[in-house]
């Protein structure tokens, strides 16, 4: 027999959780103004380029205006995903 009692109903409980809506909130060769949110993610699946910043909390946005557009850069260990701002002409 076991010498620990079973756990009731409530221990388990917990798990309907909101969603914290992360993810790429633009398109490749949109355009963005500055402040704009590029991509909201915890830790970098997504990597800063030109005229981009990643913040605090890994989320990147742009510094000036433009059309956003990601690129492949080639690294030891695979691949990275950069997103990158050509600034308006």
């Amino acid at each position: 027999m076991a010498h620990v009692k079973a756990s009731g109903s409530k221990a388990h409980q917990g798990g309907n959780v909101a969603g914290k809506r992360l993810g790429l909130k633009v398109g490749n060769g949109q355009f963005v103004n500055a402040g704009t949110v590029l991509v909201r993610q915890r830790g970098t699946k997504y990597y800063p380029g030109y005229n981009t910043k990643l913040t605090r909390n890994f989320d990147i946005i742009a510094t000036k205006p433009g059309v956003v557009y990601f690129t492949k850069v080639k690294r030891p260990r695979g691949f990275r995903t950069v997103i990158n701002i050509k600034l308006a002409d």
